[in-house]
């Protein structure tokens, strides 16, 4: 995976993060469409842990 990709990896957590704290704040959250967003939202960390461990072995992210 190139830093190109991470880069994207990276804004798509942003925007998951920022789409379920819209959904919280709506009058009545739909808990099952913030529960698949916190999936989708973790299958991004995941995979930027793979590639952080790929890349320096250490599997810890920077913020």
């Amino acid at each position: 995976m190139t830093d190109r990709n991470m880069s994207y990896l990276s804004r798509e957590h942003a925007r998951l993060e920022d789409q379920i704290r819209k959904e919280r704040k709506q009058r009545l959250p739909d808990e099952v469409q913030i529960a698949r967003l916190k999936k989708l939202k973790l299958a991004v960390k995941d995979q930027m842990q793979a590639w952080a461990r790929e890349k320096d072995g250490s599997g810890r992210l920077t913020a």
